[in-house]
C-alpha cells in the first residue's frame, strides 16, 4: 500500500538578548499568544540601550508642527528621551472642547526635533502646547528600528513540528556543534564550482547540493585575474577573466592528436578541460562592457585600449577599424566600472558608453561621456551618440536605456515625424564630420562645396592645415525679389537641378606676401580639408545626407 508523509522545516527564530523587560515597559507583559490568527511559541527580544534608557514622563517639550504623521518640537529631544514604541500624550482645548491625544513614535527620521507617529490627532494642536512622554508600548516597530548587534544575537529553531500552540514536538537530540573565535572567509577569485542538477521535467531539484565527495571544482589559471564574467553557449561555458578569455567544455574533454587537431569526447566531470581563446586579451575589471548578439560577443579590455570581438574565429580586435588611437586615448581616461556595452537589436550594432573626467573634448565642451556605435556590416564605427546610458538592453528588437533610474525606448517615431534627435527629454542637433584627401600630396585652392541630399543642411566648418572657411547656411527657397537679392547677399547653399552648391569664402587674416583682391577671398589653400555638416532637428523631419563634394585645383 501506499503511504503519504509530509514533512515540514522547523521554525526558525532570531532571539535578542535585552536587559529586562521591566526596564522598557514596567506594566507591560513581553507575552505575545497571536498576531491576527498566527499562533507564536517565541517572539523577538533585543538588548538596545536607547530603549532601556528611556525616562518615562518626560516634559519640556512642547508642540510646534505637523506635517502628516511627522511631529516637530520646540527643542531637540534625544533617543535616550524619545524613541520608537513610546507612547505620547497632549492635552489641549480648542473653540470649548477638550482633546486628548495619545499615539505611540514609530521612528526617528533623523532630525532631534522631529519623530514619526502611529495616529493622526483628532483636531489641530496649537503651537506651544506640551508633550508628555510615557513608557515603551509597543514593541511592533522595534525590530526594524534598530540595528543587529552580532554578538548577543541568536538563531534559534523550536521544536515544536508547525509551530502551532500545544502541537506535536520533537527531540533532536544530540548535537555536535564547532565554535569558531576567529572565522575566516577562502576568497577564490579565479575557481568555479557547481551544484547538482534541476531536472525541470521531473522536478528535480540539487541545486543546493555541493558534493564534498565529487570533483566539483575548476581552478582557472589565476595569473590570468579573477574571473569577471561568465557566458554559457551550447555546452560550453566561456569565461571572461581580467586578462584573458577562454572556455570550459561541459561534460566532454578535448583530445589533442600529434598534429594538434582536436576532438571532443565525452567525460563524466561536469567541468570539464578549460580550452584558451588565442590572444592577450580579457574584459579587465568591466563585465558591463559585454554584450552579445548570436555567436559574437563584444568587450572591452581596458588594460589593452582595445574593444574586442569574440566569434567562431576567435578574438578580433575591432577597436583597429580606423579606431586606434581614439580607443587607446578615451579607454585610458575612462572610470573603473564606467563602461557598458549592450546591443542594439534594432539598428543591429553594439553600443559602447565610456565615463570619465574630460573624456571628450572634440565638440568644444567638455563632457564626461563619450558614447558610440560599432557595426560589423560594415566593419567600422559609425555614430557618436549625445545620450549616456547607466544600461542599454533590447527585447523584442526593441532597443531600451536607462538613465537617472528611468526607461527609455529608441527609435519609436514614425518615419515622417518632425521631432528627432530626443534624447532624455533632450533635442540635438545630428552633424557629419569628414575628410577631403584627394591627391595628398598636392596643395589645392578648394573653390566650392556641394552636396545631395534633404534641404535643411548646412556647413558649420571647413578647414584646411592652413585656412579656414566662413560657414554656409542652409538653402531657402526664394519666391519674392527681396529673397533672391538677400540669397545673394548671404552666404548660402543654392540649390541647381537638386544638388544644392556654394562657394568657399576664407575667413583667414591675410598673411604677409599674400595679394587679396576685395574684403575677402575665395578659397581655401592647403592639402586636406575637414568639413562638418550639421543640420538642425527642431521640427526637420527625416533629413538625409547621401554624398558631399568639393572642387579644387591645384594650387599657384
Amino acid at each position: 500500500m501506499a503511504a503519504n508523509i509530509e514533512l515540514k522545516y522547523f521554525n526558525t527564530f532570531w532571539l535578542k538578548k535585552i536587559k529586562t523587560i521591566t526596564d522598557v515597559a514596567p506594566d507591560s507583559t513581553a507575552t505575545i499568544t497571536s498576531v491576527s490568527g498566527v499562533n507564536f511559541n517565541t517572539f523577538w527580544l533585543k538588548k538596545i540601550k536607547t530603549i532601556t534608557d528611556v525616562v518615562p514622563g518626560k516634559t519640556g517639550i512642547n508642540f510646534t508642527s505637523r506635517s502628516g504623521l511627522v511631529f516637530t518640537v520646540s527643542a531637540n529631544v534625544a533617543l535616550t528621551e524619545a524613541n520608537v514604541g513610546q507612547e505620547i500624550t497632549i492635552n489641549w482645548t480648542a473653540s470649548g472642547t477638550n482633546y486628548t491625544y495619545s499615539s505611540t513614535i514609530t521612528s526617528r527620521p533623523g532630525d532631534l526635533d522631529e519623530f514619526a507617529v502611529a495616529d493622526a490627532p483628532p483636531a489641530a494642536i496649537p503651537a506651544g502646547t506640551p508633550i508628555i512622554f510615557g513608557k515603551i508600548i509597543n514593541f511592533d516597530n522595534i525590530p526594524q528600528a534598530y540595528a543587529s548587534t552580532p554578538a548577543s544575537d541568536w538563531l534559534i529553531e523550536e521544536s515544536r513540528i508547525r509551530g502551532g500552540y500545544n502541537n506535536t514536538s520533537v527531540d533532536f537530540g544530540v548535537k555536535a556543534y564547532l565554535v569558531e573565535d576567529e572565522p575566516r572567509q577562502s576568497h577564490k577569485f579565479s575557481g568555479l564550482i557547481h551544484s547538482g542538477v534541476f531536472n525541470s521535467r521531473t522536478g528535480f531539484n540539487a541545486t543546493n547540493q555541493f558534493s564534498v565527495g565529487e570533483d566539483i571544482t575548476r581552478t582557472i589559471d589565476p595569473a590570468n585575474g579573477s574571473i569577471q564574467r561568465l557566458y554559457a553557449e551550447d555546452t560550453n561555458l566561456i569565461i571572461f577573466q581580467e586578462n584573458k578569455v577562454s572556455k570550459s567544455l561541459i561534460d566532454k574533454d578535448a583530445i589533442y592528436s600529434a598534429e594538434g587537431n582536436a576532438s571532443v569526447t565525452s567525460r563524466n566531470l561536469v567541468i570539464g578541460q578549460n580550452v584558451a581563446y588565442a590572444g592577450e586579451y580579457g574584459i579587465s575589471k568591466d563585465p558591463e562592457s559585454f554584450a552579445v548578439n548570436g555567436y559574437r560577443k563584444y568587450f572591452t579590455d581596458k588594460d589593452q585600449n582595445v574593444v574586442c570581438r569574440l566569434s567562431m574565429d576567435g578574438i578580433t580586435v575591432i577597436s583597429n577599424y580606423g579606431m586606434t588611437d581614439f580607443f587607446r586615448d578615451k579607454l585610458s581616461k575612462a572610470n573603473s566600472g564606467g563602461i557598458r556595452g549592450g546591443w542594439d537589436a534594432h539598428n543591429k550594432q553594439y553600443v559602447l558608453c565610456m565615463t570619465g573626467p574630460n573624456l571628450d573634448e572634440s565638440s568644444g565642451a567638455i563632457q564626461s561621456f563619450v558614447t558610440l556605435s560599432f557595426d560589423d556590416k560594415v566593419k567600422g564605427w559609425t555614430s557618436l551618440f549625445d545620450y549616456e546610458p547607466n544600461q542599454i538592453l533590447s527585447l523584442n528588437n526593441d532597443y531600451f536605456t536607462a538613465n537617472s533610474g528611468k526607461l527609455y525606448q529608441h527609435y519609436t517615431l514614425a518615419p515622417n515625424t518632425s521631432d528627432r534627435a530626443v534624447f532624455y527629454g533632450t533635442r540635438y542637433n545630428s552633424n557629419v564630420t569628414f575628410i577631403f584627401n584627394g591627391a595628398p600630396s598636392t596643395v589645392k585652392n578648394f573653390q566650392t562645396i556641394n552636396y545631395e541630399g534633404d534641404s535643411g543642411w548646412r556647413m558649420n566648418s571647413f578647414a584646411t592645415n592652413t585656412d579656414t572657411a566662413l560657414p554656409i547656411t542652409e538653402s531657402v527657397f526664394a519666391t519674392t525679389l527681396e529673397q533672391m537679392q538677400n540669397a545673394l547677399l548671404i552666404n548660402r547653399f543654392k540649390v541647381k537641378e537638386d544638388k544644392y552648391y556654394a562657394d568657399l569664402v576664407n575667413s583667414t587674416p591675410s598673411q604677409n606676401g599674400e595679394v587679396v583682391w576685395g574684403a575677402s577671398s575665395s578659397g581655401l589653400k592647403g592639402f586636406f580639408g575637414e568639413v562638418k555638416m550639421e543640420i538642425n532637428n527642431a521640427g526637420a523631419g527625416k533629413k538625409e545626407l547621401f554624398a558631399v563634394s568639393t572642387g579644387f585645383v591645384q594650387s599657384s
